[in-house]
């Protein structure tokens, strides 16, 4: 199966070269591994960055079934970033193909270990005075703390990593302390 190229701009034009020359490259993803099933690139240009050789800014996410990676670069040049953002993503395949494949292991599909959480409380009134800015959303894999420990440091986000825990049926967050140690919050619905 393919990998679906989603492509975002920002401060940027797209060009038809630029376009084919990103799907091009990145549709060739699925080659490598191949549960992959989408690529999110998002191609900025900053202009408030402090060197011009940091302006043109490539970032990519791929997902698929139990793996997400996620790389940014940044170059005076875009095609050069995309290329060099590609070669990161290129290094963590090989690093996630070298470790073993794990799953939840009680076979248990996604839809019943959630089912058991019971449902969320809701949130509370929103502050008027504070503005979200940026919202993200993603899957939340079932996966074990030596899992989530193991993809925090494949995805690059060194601080922390929300995941759901297989074995509590929680969602916990990992974190690195200033001693960097790690450390875990475990959340519990009131």
């Amino acid at each position: 199966m393919p990998v679906e190229v989603v492509i975002h701009v920002r401060n940027l034009e797209l060009t038809d070269r630029l376009r084919e020359y990103v799907e091009k490259k990145v549709s060739k993803l699925d080659r490598f591994l191949d549960v992959l099933e989408e690529a999110n690139v998002d191609l900025t240009f900053v202009k408030t960055a402090r060197s011009a050789r940091d302006r043109q800014v490539a970032q990519l996410t791929v997902r698929g079934k139990g793996v997400l990676l996620r790389a940014e670069e940044r170059s005076d040049d875009i095609f050069a970033s995309v290329d060099t953002v590609l070669e990161k993503i290129y290094r963590q395949i090989e690093r996630f193909k070298g470790r073993h494949w794990r799953t939840r292991g009680d076979g248990r599909p996604i839809s019943e270990v959630v089912a058991e959480t019971g449902p969320l409380a809701e949130a509370p009134e929103e502050n008027p005075e504070v503005q979200i800015v940026r919202r993200k959303q993603f899957l939340l894999v079932p996966m074990t703390e030596p899992e989530a420990i193991e993809q925090m440091e494949l995805l690059g986000h060194p601080e922390f990593f929300v995941f759901f825990n297989a074995e509590t049926n929680g969602v916990n967050v990992l974190y690195r302390r200033r001693d960097h140690t790690l450390g875990l919050i475990e959340t519990e619905v009131a």
